[in-house]
């Protein structure tokens, strides 16, 4: 077998919602399901196999199991396994937040950094999300909002609606906004150093952790460039390239496994059937496959949307 179907690792952080339960048939019990981590190699929420002699077992424990050789040459260059992949539902915002590049975070966190891009699957009416700056400021005036809780007043606001895409290369200030459903494929890292908070209290009573002097280190005060693919994908940085697909009846969706990448097919709606040479699944809104490198030509039938990720 070269395709897992997996379960995702749930977190219920205290802005989400439900709708990745209801709308997107993750498997969860709690009252919050904020994040479905759908793809996921992380210590801090494995990813399950739920098919095959593999079901029950974890990504890492089938590398151990067959080798580095199913993530793909291009693979090869990454200690651990190189990304992560999540469905967010933001009930309520998100903290001001920034993620480091590859070097602070391995000199400080012993991890790597984030790189991220998020692709708008539900936007509610004025949804908004925080990208960067809106101009450029100086080191000082962005210490002195710190202090006086006026931070948002200079952020870039951008309103967005389902199809949308946004990148965020480490340094950028950034958060969701309240009513967006995204799919965030990134950087395998759980480092982020939380700048603002908006007064919120955790479920211990007390104000959540804010990482001040770390967002400070890393933060890039300009306002960032519109993303621009370099190439024909809908999203190619130096760790991923991912791109959406929409297939019907009358257009089948057919693509090659080659020994270079790993493949991920995450299920934004719909459903359809997912064929290789030796296996064939039946997916739907919200499932996730981890298809192995050098699995050779894959069929996509069905009435279904689709997000591709692989790396370069």
């Amino acid at each position: 077998m070269s395709i897992y179907k997996l379960k995702p690792a749930c977190k219920d952080y205290l802005w989400g919602g439900h709708k990745l339960v209801d709308n997107y048939n993750v498997d969860y019990d709690g009252e919050i399901c904020s994040e479905a981590w759908v793809l996921s190699a992380h210590k801090d929420g494995l990813s399950i196999i739920t098919n095959g002699i593999y079901e029950g077992k974890t990504i890492p424990e089938v590398i151990a199991a067959k080798g580095a050789e199913i993530l793909g040459t291009d693979c090869q260059k990454y200690k651990d396994f190189p990304i992560l992949i999540k469905l967010i539902d933001a009930k309520k915002a998100l903290s001001i937040q920034v993620h480091p590049d590859d070097a602070y975070a391995l000199e400080h966190e012993n991890q790597y950094g984030k790189t991220e891009m998020w692709y708008i699957l539900e936007a509610e009416e004025g949804a908004y999300l925080y990208q960067g700056f809106e101009k450029e400021i100086s080191k000082e005036e962005f210490e002195q909002r710190i202090k006086d809780n006026t931070l948002t007043e200079v952020l870039h606001k951008e309103y967005v609606k389902p199809g949308d895409v946004v990148f965020i290369s480490p340094g950028t200030l950034h958060s969701i906004g309240a009513g967006l459903v995204i799919a965030e494929i990134q950087q395998s890292s759980n480092v982020t150093y939380r700048i603002y908070d908006f007064g919120r209290v955790g479920a211990d009573g007390k104000p959540r952790q804010l990482h001040i002097q770390q967002s400070i280190d890393v933060t890039r005060l300009e306002r960032p460039e519109k993303y621009k693919s370099p190439d024909e994908h809908m999203v190619s940085c130096e760790f991923f390239c991912v791109d959406s697909a929409e297939i019907s009846a009358l257009k089948e969706y057919t693509f090659d496994v080659d020994d270079k990448s790993f493949t991920n097919i995450l299920v934004t709606d719909g459903e359809g059937t997912v064929t290789s040479a030796d296996e064939s699944f039946v997916v739907r809104k919200g499932d996730s496959l981890f298809i192995e490198a050098s699995t050779g030509e894959v069929k996509i039938t069905g009435d279904i949307k689709i997000v591709k990720t692989m790396v370069p």
